[in-house]
């Protein structure tokens, strides 16, 4: 599909908006500046609005960093660019709602994380037939412009990996994976039953849980400590942080010690798994350089936006690569353990040793070499 410029677009799109506009007038929140109106483009031609629409809230990452990074790049690379931003809450209607206020508001680019990817062709649709191009970030969409993420697979098989590693390659675990309409959860999961189905761990109960939540993780876990004795539950894969979270409150409230807790797998790297890392109640998490992410998605948003050609090679040195057809930017999954903590989350100003050693964490810092 061809990118035409988007005062061409603009064009184009007069009569689908207009129609849009009064269809969705009464349920707009107002996200364009009031001040704004014809010949209020103090920009020229190297003005645009980018829409940036995130899934939900529970996992800190996207308003942490997700959001801020993606913003300072934009305004880095493009002054007189706007960002309009809207979170689903994990509503896959609500965010249907939002791509359609984003189309009526004028945006130039859609960076959409889907809160069902599988769901979601109908909003790529929707935008690209107002010639507006579609970006898929995070999470794969079929038919988008682009996409950006992380090796989701190798995701799930380092920390499969890692806790084979762990167990020494036996024992029994509890498995929490993913949401089932996130498509990178069903990576996750497959990457990680590569690694655990070959090895001499066994899967004693597996629950994809719906919403990501650590709430629905720690009744899941606790619910099994009523079907199996605490020494039978000798690991725990838990596809992200929150659920590894959720795992450890089971755990310690059926009386598991929290400096005597069997091996957890996590990703995100957040701020509580670091720490809990820390203090050895976690084995590890995944971090994935968000920073790259956003940035390389603010870099091919605000292009798009200007009518520029993207190119091969994205500023923060990632090679552009083909997903599923689409032309994408995919990025390398770092496994943290306490061995590592400095050299990675700390060194990429993720935390600062500060912010990970409060007075709680001291002594287990000092033990860990961090300062």
């Amino acid at each position: 599909m061809s990118i035409s410029h988007p005062r061409k677009r603009a064009v184009r799109r007069s009569v689908a908006l207009g129609f849009a506009a009064l269809v969705a007038l009464g349920s707009l929140a107002a996200c364009s500046d009031p001040n704004e109106g014809e010949g209020g483009d103090s920009g020229g031609g190297d003005s645009a609005t980018i829409a940036l629409l995130l899934p939900e809230s529970k996992t800190t990452r996207y308003e942490t960093f997700d959001r801020p990074l993606f913003e300072d790049k934009v305004a880095e690379l493009c002054s007189e660019c706007e960002v309009t931003y809207f979170n689903a809450d994990q509503d896959e209607a609500k965010q249907s709602e939002q791509v359609d206020s984003a189309i009526t508001q004028g945006a130039d680019v859609v960076v959409l994380d889907p809160v069902n990817g599988a769901g979601a062709g109908g909003m790529v649709t929707a935008a690209q037939d107002a010639d507006i191009p579609v970006i898929a970030y995070d999470r794969f969409i079929e038919g988008v412009d682009y996409y950006m993420s992380f090796d989701n697979e190798t995701v799930g098989q380092l920390q499969g990996q890692a806790l084979v590693d762990a167990m020494g390659d036996k024992g029994s675990i509890l498995m929490l994976n993913g949401a089932p309409s996130d498509p990178n959860a069903a990576q996750f999961k497959a990457g990680a039953h590569s690694v655990l189905d070959g090895s001499g761990v066994k899967i004693l109960e597996e629950y994809d849980n719906p919403d990501w939540s650590p709430e629905n993780a720690q009744k899941f876990v606790t619910d099994q400590m009523s079907k199996y004795k605490p020494a039978d539950i000798q690991g725990v894969y838990a596809a992200n942080d929150g659920q590894a979270g959720g795992a450890v409150a089971a755990l310690t409230g059926a009386g598991f010690q929290a400096d005597a807790l069997p091996p957890i797998t996590g990703q995100d790297a957040e701020l509580a798994a670091i720490q809990r890392i820390v203090a050895g109640q976690q084995a590890m998490t995944i971090y994935k350089p968000i920073k790259i992410e956003a940035e390389t998605a603010a870099e091919v948003a605000v292009k798009l936006a200007q009518g520029d050609e993207v190119g091969d090679t994205s500023d923060t040195g990632v090679d552009q690569t083909e997903y599923e057809g689409v032309a994408s930017f995919i990025f390398d999954p770092i496994v943290v353990t306490t061995d590592n903590i400095a050299d990675t989350v700390i060194a990429d100003g993720f935390y600062s040793a500060d912010e990970i050693c409060t007075d709680e964490y001291a002594d287990a810092c000092g033990a860990a070499g961090i300062s």
